[in-house]
């Protein structure tokens, strides 16, 4: 299109819904330290008010068109999506575009303080926050190190002009995807693009591609709480590596399912933690592997030494056929499952294309799964679990409490 803008749908011919799609590559990583936090409140404002319609109106219209609206804010993407009735397609795009290229940012005041409680909200969530501060333990100084939620002091002076200049910067044609799967037709998705979305062509939502310093950092958020939130991560794969699929297999084996093995030895045979497990993220030229447990001070040691243990044996010892086999029909199966939801498709087709990836078909990805080898995890998992790549990140009562029980899992650690 004109406009830079792209469009990519997915029909499915037996639902009576649509799900849609504003995707803005932009995120938190493209945020100075004096911006930390622009871009989830801008995704705030963009609901507050257009020329046309108020908050109040806003929120009249969707309900009135049976419509299902929310937004999200990532290290690299910002979104409005909603899922409706196919008869009202024309009425919510362009009421979503609206919102999204043309806010005019009243009550900006009130939403400032909204914003604020759910920043103090957040502080207040210990199993939340840890996995902020394992962020900046890993990538440091580097933008993915820092939280979406930006910082309370920026959110509370932050001018309008600042707020419009970098919705002008960021929100361009270029930068911007539709996506949407359902009962729809795409030539008239293509049309509503090319009438509703007028956004200037020059892009700036790239994200820098900003080099680690490979440093392992230990970074301790002290607060009085009754468990220690205690997490284990390192850099992992970018977002076009193929390796995704063994990493999604090989967490699935570790610690992303109720038969993994943290879950097991933690959880189940020792009654440590109610909540432990493993997951990993993938950005445009980073990624991050990660663990984590929430546990009682008392039993900080045991868990961390079983981590330690786990993670050893992960490295040195290759998955015996029977877990490969488990984890790979684990995989897939919520890949088949996430396939019959709509806006799972929408979010699955539009990422790919806002990131310039190629958009695979179900079949091709159950295809990459099967055929994933004990060979393909064992070289990953030396790799990326290497005891000297991990940081280690907590948030608890006692910071000597938590160093003393990171000698089984981490090499040498600096204090962030």
């Amino acid at each position: 299109m004109g406009s830079g803008v792209r469009v990519v749908t997915e029909e499915v011919p037996s639902v009576r819904s649509v799900a849609l799609g504003l995707w803005v590559r932009t995120g938190s990583r493209n945020e100075t330290p004096a911006q930390a936090g622009v871009s989830h409140f801008l995704e705030h404002l963009l609901f507050k008010g257009t020329a046309r319609y108020s908050a109040i109106e806003i929120s009249e219209r969707f309900d009135g068109l049976g419509a299902s609206v929310n937004a999200a804010t990532g290290k690299e993407t910002t979104h409005l999506h909603a899922r409706f009735l196919d008869e009202h397609t024309e009425e919510v795009f362009d009421l979503l575009s609206e919102m999204l290229l043309a806010p005019t940012y009243p009550d900006i005041d009130s939403e400032r303080q909204v914003v604020l409680e759910e920043i103090a909200m957040y502080e207040d969530e210990p199993q939340d926050r840890v996995h902020d501060v394992l962020a900046e333990a890993v990538f440091g100084s580097h933008p993915l190190g820092r939280r979406v939620l930006g910082e309370a002091e920026v959110i509370a002076s932050i001018p309008i002009p600042d707020i419009e200049a970098y919705h002008h910067a960021r929100y361009s044609g270029s930068e911007i995807v539709v996506g949407a799967a359902g009962h729809l037709d795409h030539d008239r998705i293509v049309e509503l693009a090319e009438r509703l979305v007028n956004a200037p062509a020059d892009g700036g939502g790239v994200a820098p591609k900003t080099a680690l310093d490979g440093q392992a950092r230990l970074c301790f958020h002290q607060k009085e709480t009754e468990q220690y939130h205690i997490c284990f991560g390192a850099p992992g794969l970018r977002r076009d590596d193929e390796r995704r699929y063994p990493l999604a297999v090989l967490d699935s084996i570790f610690g992303g399912s109720t038969s993994s093995r943290l879950f097991r030895e933690v959880r189940e045979k020792r009654g440590l933690a109610y909540s432990v497990g493993s997951y990993n993220e993938q950005f445009t030229d980073q990624g991050l592997v990660a663990t984590y447990v929430g546990t009682r001070e008392d039993n900080v040691e045991e868990a961390c030494s079983i981590i330690g243990t786990e993670l050893a044996r992960l490295r040195s010892e290759p998955v015996s056929d029977e877990e490969l086999a488990r984890a790979k029909e684990s995989v897939k199966g919520r890949l088949v499952l996430s396939s019959e939801s709509t806006a799972a498709r929408m979010t699955r087709i539009s990422r790919a294309t806002l990131f310039g990836l190629p958009v695979e078909s179900l079949d091709e990805m159950l295809a990459k799964v099967d055929a994933i080898a004990v060979d393909d995890l064992t070289e990953l998992a030396a790799e990326l679990y290497d005891a000297d790549r991990l940081s280690a990140a907590c948030v608890g009562a006692d910071e000597d409490r938590f160093r003393q029980a990171l000698a089984p899992v981490s090499g040498s650690l600096v204090a962030a």
